[in-house]
């Protein structure tokens, strides 16, 4: 099938692939990957770059016949590629389990999501990837592949987050936890001054807890806690010196909460209060930019007040900032490699143009602290740099000419970031 340039969620990205396809056998995917010489995997196009392009056929796994199944014994389940979070949720629920962590909203596919690194919230919660127990991939013969954390030790952990550089990942198997109920509460109003001062204790408030400020007031700076339900510490009126908010409340200011999940502390789900957003509605129509920057934790404090520091520089194009919280890991390619992590996330406005120069600024400010970007988001760090972040990279670029050796997942995104020696 013809492709009629196709663009990414966020419409900020035209892809140049001029195919794209939906097998609907794993024999079908096999022979189209082994008879193409370029090939990517598209997934739900909610990232903010070239990450996911091709200039031969990009291919999209969501037509495959991969049912989910439980494993109650080893406490796993296993679900294709192309599955979305908001799928597996109910899917999960509805058996009595779920999964350790969910990212801000629940409608991105699980296979985009782990091999970009994506994440959530907690100071003892890993990113998604962290739940992979096993993985299926094709590689570039056309071979199905198969990894697990139990038999492949450190190889397996090179191979998780890997950007789509290794093959295409048609099944992956996930650790679940049994179901559990959650409450939320909002504060609204905390100080910048509190958030630097506090950083520490704000992020040990609950489970899954997030920060947002728009940085131009601090009245506008909110915390979303989240914690169990059975979590015995009460929810106060204030905390921090920000006040409990008294209605729903939306990240960003003056836009409607009725898109957000359940708040003012009435216990759910744990999947209708994970994500910020609710699985029935949009939570935005696409018309912004994104960055973020994951910072080492000792250095959380001095990178938020560098952040205020240019905060007349940030405000005017940006919608709303989130600060978030990450266990560390050891996945090769992962953000929160080795170090437990603050991600300073940025929902920009969507002109470039005004954009750019911020986010050079912001990526200054940030510099001493080694900020490592999101691998789905917009920056501008040289390649060069950020290759210098990550202490596996030569490993896994070898693991890479093993499963690939002709280069055919590989894509400029690819080259640039993840080869020593490519492009700057």
């Amino acid at each position: 099938m013809t492709a009629t340039r196709l663009t990414n969620w966020a419409r900020n990205i035209q892809y140049t692939a001029t195919q794209v396809q939906r097998p609907s056998s794993l024999s079908e995917l096999q022979a189209l990957v082994t008879d193409s010489p370029r090939v990517r995997v598209l997934g739900t196009r909610h990232s903010f770059n070239t990450i996911a392009d091709t200039d031969g056929v990009l291919v999209s796994v969501d037509a495959l016949d991969m049912p989910t199944t439980l494993d109650p014994a080893a406490a796993t389940v296993t679900v294709g590629g192309g599955v979305r979070y908001t799928e597996l949720c109910q899917w999960l629920h509805r058996r009595g389990w779920a999964v350790h962590n969910l990212g801000s909203l629940p409608h991105i596919s699980v296979a985009g999501a782990v091999a970009t690194g994506t994440h959530g919230s907690g100071d003892r919660n890993g990113n998604l990837a962290t739940a992979v127990s096993a993985l299926e991939m094709i590689t570039a013969d056309g071979e199905l592949v198969r990894l697990s954390r139990d038999t492949d030790g450190d190889r397996f952990n090179g191979a998780v987050v890997s950007l789509g550089a290794l093959g295409v990942m048609v099944k992956l198997t996930l650790d679940v936890v049994p179901t559990y109920a959650m409450r939320q509460r909002v504060y609204t109003g905390l100080s910048w001054t509190a958030l630097a001062q506090r950083l520490d204790d704000v992020f040990a408030s609950g489970y899954s807890v997030s920060v947002f400020t728009d940085w131009a007031d601090a009245e506008h700076t909110q915390i979303w806690v989240k914690r169990h339900a059975d979590d015995t510490r009460e929810d106060t009126t204030s905390l921090f010196g920000a006040a409990a908010a008294d209605v729903a409340m939306h990240p960003i200011a003056g836009m409607p909460a009725s898109f957000c999940t359940e708040q003012l502390g009435v216990p759910g789900p744990w999947h209708a209060r994970l994500p910020h957003f609710r699985a029935e509605d949009t939570p935005s129509t696409g018309d912004e930019l994104q960055s973020e920057y994951l910072v080492p934790r000792e250095h959380a404090a001095q990178a938020v007040a560098a952040l205020e520091a240019i905060r007349d520089r940030i405000a005017p194009v940006l919608q709303v900032c989130e600060l978030r919280t990450v266990q560390a890991d050891e996945l090769w390619l992962s953000p929160s490699y080795r170090q437990d992590v603050l991600g300073l996330h940025f929902t920009w406005i969507s002109d470039l143009t005004p954009v750019r120069g911020v986010m050079e600024a912001v990526e200054k400010a940030l510099e001493p602290f080694a900020a490592r970007p999101h691998w789905g988001k917009i920056f501008g760090i040289p390649a060069e740099a950020v290759r210098a972040m990550y202490p596996r990279l030569p490993d896994f670029a070898d693991l890479a000419h093993e499963y690939d050796p002709e280069g055919k997942f590989r894509n400029q995104f690819v080259d640039q970031y993840l080869t020593p020696g490519g492009a700057g």
